[in-house]
C-alpha cells in the first residue's frame, strides 16, 4: 500500500514515495500527539489499536492521501473528516463500532478505496453518490436493509462488496455502474436476482452465495462479461437452460 521503508523509528517511517506515520499494532488508546506535530504527513497508519476517538483535528492533516483506521473501537468519525482535500487513495474504517457514517464523507471526491466493513451501520449515506472517484467500496459484515440510490452515481466503481448484511434488493440505479467488474451479495436475504444487475456489461463475477434464491433468471446469460456465477447455498431449482447457455461460453458456475 505505501511501499517498502527505507528508515524506521517507532511511529515514523520515510519511503521513496512521500512520509509516512505508521503506529500499526502500538497499544494506543488515543491519537498520539505527535501526529498534530508533521501537518504534511501522506499516509497515516492507526489500525489494530484501541482507539475510541479521533479528534476533529484531523482535518489539518492536509497532505493526506491514506488514512487507515482499521481494527480500533471507534463509535463514530468527525464530520471534518470530509474536508481533507487530498484523501485520494485509501480510508480503512473497517472493524469498529460505527452505527453511522457522516454526510460530509460525500466530500472525498477523490477518494478511491473505501472500507467500512465490519461495523454496525444499518444505513450508508446518500452522499455517498457524491465520491465519484471511488473504485472499490466494502460495506460487508454490516446492518444494512437497503442502499442509497445515490449509489448509481460511483460512474468508477469496479468493485462492491457487501456480504453479511440483510439486504432484500439493490436501488435500480445500480444499473449505471457501467464499470463494475465484482458484486459480493454474499449472505444477505436475496430471494430473487436484482433486476439492477443486468444493467452491468463488464461484471466478470456474481457472488449470490447464502441467499434465498430459488430459481435463476434467463437474462443473466445475457450478461456479456460474466466469468463466475456463484449460487451455492440457494435452493435453486431449474435454470437448467440459461446454466448451460453460460458453461457454453465458458462461464464458471456453482450451485
Amino acid at each position: 500500500m505505501v511501499g517498502s521503508p527505507t528508515t524506521i523509528n517507532r511511529g515514523w517511517l520515510t519511503v521513496a514515495d512521500g512520509t509516512v506515520l505508521d503506529y500499526w499494532r502500538a497499544g494506543l488508546d488515543t491519537v498520539p500527539e505527535a501526529v498534530w506535530h508533521h501537518p504534511r504527513v501522506e499516509s497515516l497508519l492507526l489500525a489494530d489499536n484501541a482507539l475510541r476517538h479521533l479528534p476533529a483535528r484531523v482535518a489539518a492533516l492536509t497532505a493526506l492521501r491514506t488514512l487507515d483506521l482499521g481494527h480500533n473501537l471507534l463509535t463514530e468519525v468527525p464530520p471534518e473528516l470530509g474536508t481533507l482535500p487530498t484523501l485520494t487513495d485509501y480510508l480503512y474504517l473497517h472493524d469498529n463500532r460505527l452505527t453511522a457514517l457522516p454526510d460530509e464523507l460525500g466530500g472525498l471526491n477523490r477518494l478511491a478505496y473505501l472500507n467500512v466493513g465490519e461495523n454496525r451501520l444499518t444505513t450508508l449515506p446518500d452522499a455517498l453518490g457524491r465520491m465519484a472517484s471511488l473504485v472499490e467500496l466494502r460495506a460487508q459484515r454490516n446492518r444494512l436493509t437497503t442502499l442509497p440510490a445515490t449509489l448509481g452515481g460511483l460512474r468508477r466503481l469496479r468493485e462492491l462488496w457487501l456480504r453479511g448484511n440483510e439486504l432484500t434488493a439493490l436501488p435500480d440505479d445500480v444499473r449505471h455502474l457501467g464499470e463494475l467488474r465484482e458484486l459480493e451479495l454474499r449472505e444477505n436475504a436475496f430471494e430473487t436476482v436484482p433486476d439492477a444487475v443486468r444493467g452491468l456489461p463488464r461484471l466478470r463475477r456474481l457472488d449470490l452465495r447464502a441467499n434465498r434464491l430459488r430459481e435463476v433468471p434467463h437474462w443473466l446469460a445475457a450478461l456479456p462479461s460474466l466469468e463466475k456465477l456463484d449460487l451455492r447455498w440457494n435452493d435453486v431449482r431449474g435454470g437448467e437452460d440459461t446454466v448451460a447457455a453460460l458453461h457454453a461460453r465458458g462461464c464458471v458456475v456453482l450451485r
